[in-house]
């Protein structure tokens, strides 16, 4: 996906600390910026790194108009026990877009087909606005965490 493209329709079970619900796209269209973030695999070094950041600042983001979370491609139950073992409890979105797998992660794009590590998803976010229009796409490199201040600059800009 890129800036311009509309958002695909999409709804993936998810967790909000041990709070289990599904998210739709469709319940925040015309009402809320959404700041969708990809991380590529739970129980990873860096990934474990970039969600608890993006826990500490989900009130910067919710300030700023933007409602923030998170999907890869691992199963709610790897996202609870992750939460319970090393991250903490995050008080934002963590989705599962494991079956059928990476099915919206191929819709955005970012489903990673060739080796090293296919069928896990780029380290990637987007703001989607609150017509359904991407208004920011990034890739980052895997092995690197996002800006993830300078994707809450970026939500301050579409927010006007």
């Amino acid at each position: 996906m890129k800036v311009g493209d509309r958002v695909p329709e999409f709804t993936l079970p998810a967790v909000e600390g041990e709070e289990r619900s599904e998210f739709r796209i469709r319940d925040y269209l015309g009402k809320q910026n959404v700041v969708v973030t990809f991380h590529p695999l739970d129980w990873t070094p860096t990934c474990e790194s970039q969600l608890p950041i993006l826990d500490s600042l989900h009130a910067k983001f919710a300030e700023a108009g933007g409602q923030l979370l998170d999907i890869s491609v691992d199963s709610i139950e790897s996202h609870l026990a992750w939460q319970r073992k090393e991250i903490g409890m995050m008080r934002f979105p963590l989705c599962s877009d494991f079956y059928p797998h990476g099915e919206v992660t191929r819709q955005f794009g970012i489903l990673r087909e060739e080796p090293p590590v296919p069928g896990i998803s780029e380290r990637a976010a987007f703001i989607v606005d609150k017509a359904g229009v991407i208004q920011f796409a990034k890739v980052y490199p895997i092995d690197q965490l996002p800006d993830i201040e300078g994707l809450l600059s970026e939500l301050k800009k579409i927010r006007g």
